[in-house]
């Protein structure tokens, strides 16, 4: 089992994937539908490999995304750290469930991640002004199982652990 560089390597390989999914071009219709991808892979490598991943790392890619997006510095760092936080304190709870059983846990640690950045929208004055906010947490749950399969496939081809 891969236990040094690659394991860090793996991980921040596919990071890169789920920003780039983040900043990819939708058409104006599908906007509102936009998955959290950078919050559903840190859910995974949170409960995957928690002493590998944890709200360190969530924090640093957080500040990336921020930079990324074009949004307020820390705004992503502080809710991907507490989701990461939450991830881990769940995750032993959690990773025993089939995947379809964990997306109703994933579900709530979302929620909370987007309470968070719907808190900081309200105090910089972008609140969302419509319930289209939300939609992305029911397309988050759908595609949580479809998320821990492949990274799950992807974790095991390249033989990383804990």
């Amino acid at each position: 089992m891969s236990r040094g560089p690659a394991t860090y390597l793996g991980i921040w390989v596919s990071l890169i994937v789920a920003m780039a999914l983040t900043i990819f071009t939708l058409p104006q219709s599908l906007i509102d539908l936009r998955p959290d991808w950078v919050a559903l892979f840190i859910i995974y490598w949170s409960m995957a490999l928690p002493r590998r991943f944890g709200p360190g790392s969530a924090w640093v890619v957080g500040l990336l995304l921020d930079a990324l997006t074009g949004t307020l510095l820390g705004q992503h760092a502080i809710a991907l750290t507490v989701l990461a936080y939450l991830t881990i304190r769940m995750h032993q709870r959690v990773r025993v469930h089939h995947p379809w059983q964990q997306a109703i846990s994933v579900g709530l640690i979302l929620f909370i991640y987007r309470l968070l950045m719907l808190w900081v929208y309200g105090i910089t004055g972008h609140a969302p002004g419509t319930w289209a906010y939300w939609y992305p947490l029911g397309i988050d749950i759908l595609l949580w199982p479809a998320i821990f399969v492949l990274l799950r496939g992807y974790r095991r081809k390249l033989r990383m652990s804990d």
